[in-house]
């Protein structure tokens, strides 16, 4: 039980430190230095997209929460209100806040990772055809101001640019960690690779010269790329990959 507390103490201070950092990052991110535009990506995808979603990683352990559905939905009117309220930066935290919760309690309906890898490799078409053909390119095209409202901002230094990643994106980044942090895959390079995926598809964009293209695939792949061997392992073994207990009183990981 003190192992288990002083864990969630260390990642309540982590988190506190990343927020403390992005905080004063968000509100004169346009105010600090100007680079040339692979800077600009190198910096999005390498050291802010991480350390955006560290505070993802770090609230893993609410994924055993209660009311995580009530609770996403409470911070998505929280993101409306602040957005409303011309808090742009404080709107978009509630808006990743809202997605994680989703995220998790959209995990909490799988019982094997198996079923998680079923998904991986089908939403990149979905969001491919949004991106390219369907909802998300109407709304950006004929409204783009609907999806900077309900969009999470990457702020580039020294401009008002920003680029953008959508709801989605946002809540299969929690999906895929929790999957990864509940049925004992890697959660930690599952983290890190999904989060430089973000770069990486920044990084196809600008070199295509497009105005952007769809996360949910990078996003995906990584999460293959962390997992895919022992989800694999699993099948073949004709195992699943249950759920791990939570911790609680009285037990103890063995070694």
């Amino acid at each position: 039980m003190g192992g288990a507390s002083a864990l969630l103490s260390y990642r309540a201070g982590a988190a506190a430190l990343v927020g403390a950092l992005l905080g004063p990052y968000y509100a004169w991110s346009s105010s600090l230095w100007q680079a040339s535009i692979w800077w600009d990506v190198a910096f999005l995808g390498l050291a802010l997209a991480p350390a955006v979603f560290a505070l993802v990683y770090l609230a893993l352990p609410l994924q055993q929460a209660r009311g995580l559905l009530p609770l996403g939905l409470a911070f998505v009117a929280l993101a409306w209100a602040l957005q409303e309220a011309g808090a742009g930066a404080a709107s978009d935290f509630a808006k990743l806040a809202a997605a994680s919760a989703l995220g998790f309690w959209f995990r909490s309906l799988f019982d094997t990772a198996g079923l998680v890898a079923v998904v991986a490799p089908v939403t990149p078409f979905v969001d491919a055809y949004s991106v390219w053909a369907g909802p998300t390119r109407t709304i950006m095209s004929e409204r783009p101001e609907i999806f900077t409202a309900v969009a999470f901002a990457l702020p580039v230094p020294g401009e008002e640019a920003a680029a953008q990643l959508g709801p989605p994106d946002l809540l299969f980044f929690a999906f895929f960690l929790s999957a990864a942090s509940r049925f004992g895959l890697r959660p930690g390079a599952t983290w890190a690779l999904m989060s430089l995926s973000f770069g990486a598809t920044l990084a196809i964009a600008q070199a295509a010269s497009v105005d952007g293209l769809p996360a949910l695939p990078g996003l995906s792949l990584a999460f293959l790329a962390a997992n895919g061997d022992l989800v694999w392992r699993e099948v073949r073994a004709g195992r699943r990959c249950r759920p791990r207990a939570p911790l609680g009183p009285g037990r103890r990981r063995g070694r």
